[in-house]
């Protein structure tokens, strides 16, 4: 039986590939810091490893025995702190690599489409694996960790340590997300959600279930060690459409509000310099990356997922977006 480890198992994507290990009858060992919140885990037949990235000991106890380790474990916002970020995303996942390399497990990383600067998203040509990757803002501190990352794991492939290949995925939604649909649908829950330049947009959306589908793939192909792998364009949706799946599942009427580009622009200017005023800089950086999200159509392919892994998605936005919201109806804490 072929045995893995999934760190950042009680995430979105980590539990989604622990469930899809489990479904192709593999033996699955979650790194979790408390067993506790992660009982539902073992309950599904994972085995619970309790330790933490920065707990090397912890770490190469966990890895050990195992033929492959998918690594989902990251920090995605934590203010203006660049410390915290290289701590979790590049100093725990050269701690991974170590534990992979000790074990002789094989090593999908799950990396980001945050490696492409914003520049080079938008370019004449699709976004793909081969599109330079140009310097990055110094204050994007998430892009910056999670490339870093990337390049270790890709660096310790090439050097001949470990077998490793790498995933990038876009905006994630699913059960259990913590991103995207919690903030969408408090904004919902107003009645209203504004639909820049009438929210014709196609947005760079991606179910979880298919990002774990592409790890799944990656880690059983020999010719992707060493490669990285846009996994952001399942099934195209508008803004509009996203907002009509979402408020069926959300069970209310919502509103969608159009909304001239030229009004969004100068609206989202003047929140960017309110929130630099009041000292919240990191989410004043985030505002031009989500503004793009809602008025420019996603920039990314996903061909070569499609071409050398097979990568084929089946859970479509009509079915996947109102479970998401679903979900989050039936067990938000707010």
């Amino acid at each position: 039986m072929t045995r893995a480890l999934v760190t950042g198992a009680t995430g979105l994507v980590g539990s989604y590939i622990v469930g899809r290990l489990l479904a192709d009858g593999w033996s699955v060992r979650a790194l979790v810091r408390d067993a506790k919140p992660a009982a539902w885990l073992a309950s599904q037949g994972a085995e619970l490893a309790v330790g933490e990235l920065r707990n090397a000991e912890s770490l190469r106890g966990a890895a050990a025995g195992c033929d492959t380790i998918f690594h989902c474990a990251a920090l995605i916002s934590s203010g203006d702190d660049w410390m915290t970020f290289r701590r979790m995303n590049v100093d725990g996942t050269r701690a991974v690599v170590e534990a992979a390399a000790a074990s002789g497990a094989r090593l999908v990383h799950l990396s980001s489409v945050a490696v492409y600067d914003a520049a080079a998203r938008y370019g004449a040509s699709p976004t793909d694996e081969d599109t330079p990757l140009t310097p990055l803002d110094t204050g994007s501190f998430y892009a910056r960790s999670k490339r870093e990352a990337e390049n270790l794991v890709l660096d310790a492939h090439a050097s001949g340590r470990l077998w490793a290949t790498a995933v990038r995925p876009t905006v994630i939604y699913g059960r259990r997300d913590r991103q995207f649909v919690p903030r969408a649908a408090r904004v919902m829950r107003t009645g209203f959600f504004p639909l820049f330049g009438g929210g014709r947009t196609t947005m760079s959306l991606v179910h979880a279930s298919a990002v774990a589908d592409g790890a799944v793939r990656a880690a059983r192909i020999d010719a992707a060690g060493g490669r990285a792998f846009n996994l952001t364009n399942d099934f195209p949706v508008t803004v509009a459409e996203m907002v009509r799946y979402a408020a069926a599942g959300l069970g209310r009427r919502v509103r969608g509000v159009t909304i001239p580009l030229p009004l969004a622009r100068a609206s989202f200017a003047l929140l960017a310099y309110s929130l630099r005023a009041a000292g919240k800089t990191g989410l004043a950086r985030q505002l031009p990356g989500a503004f793009e999200a809602f008025t420019r159509d996603n920039p990314f392919t996903s061909e070569r997922a499609r071409r050398e892994l097979g990568w084929s998605p089946t859970v479509t936005p009509d079915v996947g977006i109102p479970d998401a919201f679903t979900w989050w109806r039936e067990h938000r804490t707010q």
